[in-house]
Formats: structure tokens, sequence, C-alpha cells
């Protein structure tokens, strides 16, 4: 069967080192081709790209509208500013394209409904990159559960808390700067903390009640947020967002982006699951899951490690192969997730059923 072509809409460094050079394997001296998919090409706005793209084997395209035009392109990965995400996906829909949008696929639950009633009206894959499910730890961790390893879970908390936004470079940038596009950790992180749950619970997160952090930082956006969610069943969970904790230095940092899961026989600890990495020996850091009985730990190893990005890559590529379509459903419920721990905490911690 023939691979589905890319071509990779914003060539930032992100989107160079993460989605072209991982997620397609163009460095292929790291990483193997995909199965499904191939990256042919790339467009930014910014003509110095170019160099790097072509230094990479892609073709350069000078505009989105010479991508949509190339009858040779069957989709595009999105990796542009978050504004842009929805007006860049429309109009590779109108025109055929399947599509992979960075998060968040939009910056309202509107919005991104109306692109996912787009894409089922025309036939075509679109998926958001909701890439940490694929992590392998995060996967091993969802099966330790399923087995009753830790017995009956009762409680949980997911975290990503780190520094960003002390410098006033980061201070500007969106991430600090704009909350309608999603900036702010809630949007930025909590947002990956919400889905990865949801994923290794195997269930939907149907309210939340959350407070900010104290205001301590010069920045436009909240520092961070304590975020209390609850599924439909009862079981209840936490997240930890913020952009103002030190947590020492990148060891700390990194190994801190994590989650623990308790039960009534053991408790279960990641340790650096809730990031980019994959679990490669050369990364900064070694990912750990622990389960914990209280009298002995013991790890809990993946039975492989998978690239995070190239799994949604060719699991998109496949559901187009297939004709078994991928939707936009998730990633408007997890945009209502942090819309919601938004609206809940200028209540006060109100608790918000979610809408969507």
């Amino acid at each position: 069967m023939a691979k589905i072509k890319y071509v990779l809409v914003g060539f930032g460094g992100i989107a160079e080192n993460r989605v072209a050079k991982e997620g397609y394997a163009c460095d292929k001296k790291r990483f193997k081709p995909l199965k499904n998919a191939v990256l042919t090409g790339a467009t930014d706005l910014n003509p110095a790209r170019q160099a790097a793209a072509e230094a990479l084997g892609l073709k350069w395209y000078p505009s989105l509208d010479e991508v949509l035009a190339d009858k040779a392109v069957d989709g595009v990965y999105i990796a542009t500013n978050n504004r842009s995400h929805v007006p860049l996906a429309m109009a590779a829909l109108k025109a055929g394209k399947h599509v992979i949008v960075e998060k968040p696929i939009a910056t309202s639950v509107a919005d991104a409904k109306k692109l996912n009633k787009l894409a089922k009206a025309k036939k075509l894959s679109l998926t958001v990159d909701h890439m940490m499910v694929n992590n392998a730890w995060n996967i091993a961790g969802k099966k330790a559960m399923a087995a009753g390893k830790l017995g009956k879970i009762n409680d949980c908390c997911y975290h990503m808390e780190f520094a960003y936004g002390y410098d006033p470079a980061e201070a500007a940038t969106w991430r600090c700067s704009k909350v309608e596009e999603m900036g702010g950790p809630i949007g930025d992180v909590a947002s990956h903390c919400f889905y990865v749950a949801e994923f290794m619970f195997g269930k939907k997160i149907t309210k939340v009640a959350a407070v900010y952090y104290p205001k301590t930082m010069k920045i436009k956006a909240e520092d961070g947020a304590y975020i209390k969610f609850f599924f439909a069943d009862g079981t209840h969970g936490s997240v930890n967002a913020a952009f103002s904790e030190l947590r020492g230095g990148l060891a700390g940092t990194l190994t801190n982006l994590g989650y623990e899961v308790y039960g009534d026989k053991a408790a279960m600890r990641g340790y650096g699951t809730m990031f980019q990495l994959s679990g490669y020996t050369d990364e900064p850091i070694a990912m750990r899951l622990e389960i914990d009985d209280g009298k002995t730990v013991t790890k809990v190893s993946p039975t492989k490690i998978q690239n995070i990005y190239s799994t949604l890559i060719d699991g998109h590529a496949k559901s187009v192969q297939t004709k078994k379509l991928l939707t936009a459903d998730d990633a408007i419920h997890n945009l209502a997730l942090c819309a919601a721990a938004h609206e809940s905490a200028k209540k006060g911690g109100k608790v918000v059923r979610v809408k969507g």
C-alpha cells in the first residue's frame, strides 16, 4: 500500500526537531522510515527556514496555496501558532487534504467543532497531536492499572510544573501572554494531563473544579492551577500545572513531569513520562515507572519503546489507507476541559460540568 505523503506547514524549531526529524524519521541516522507515512515537503512564512527543510531532503513550498494545489500531497501536518490552526486546517480540508494539527486543535470549542464537522463532511481524517498516549511507560502504566496491580484505585495526580516566564523574553511569548490562544499552564500543559489521565483510566472526565496559584509572576496568564477532576463513575483525581515552579535543574524539572496513581494495594509513580521524550538512551533523562506497595518498589518496564510522534503520524496515515478516518472528538473534549477549568477558577473553585 502506498505511503501517505505529507507536507509540514510551519517549520519552527519543534517542527524541525520533533516532528520532522523524529516523527517523520527525517533524521535517518537515528530513525527508520515510517511504515505508512512519508514527509515530502515543508512551508513556513519565514523563508529563512527553507535551508533547514532542504537539508532534510524536503521540497520547499513558498506558500500554503502551492502545497494545497499539489495533487501529490495527501495530507498536511500543521505546526504553526495556535490562532492559525483553524483557518489553515479549514483551507487544507477544503482542498481535500487529510490533516494532523498540533495541540491545541483550536482556540475555542466552537471553532474546533466547525473544523470537525467539515472533516466529517469531506470524509477526511483529522486528528490532533495528543502524542503522550504513545509513551511506552504510560502504556505500561495503563496495563498495570487494568491488571489490578494497584488494587482498587481511588486517587491520582498528574503534574507538569516548571519554571517558564521569569525571563522577559519568555514572558512575552504566547504561552505566557495570550490566554485567548490557550496560553498559560492550563491550556498549554494541563491539557496534556487531562488526555493522559483519560487514556490511562479508559474513561472521560465529566466535571472539574480549579483554583489559580498565587500570582507571583509578571506574566499575563495564570501562574498555575490546581484542578480537581471527576470521572462519571465518581472516581476523581487532580492536576497540578504551573509555570512558576523552579524544580532545581534539568533533572529535577524533567523527572517531575509525571503522575502518581493510588490504589489500596500500591501506588504507581511515573517520572519524566509527561514530556516530549520517547525513552531513548540518548535523551537527557531516563524515564521511570515504579509500583510501591510500602515495602517494595518494583520497576515497570515497557516491552518496547516507540517514538511518540511517529506512532501518532503513522496511525493517522493508516486511517487514511484503511478509510477508518479519525475525528477531532477527543480534541474538542480536551478544549472543553481547559475552558471549564478556567471557568471554575474564575468562580472561586466551583465545580463545573464539562460542555463537550
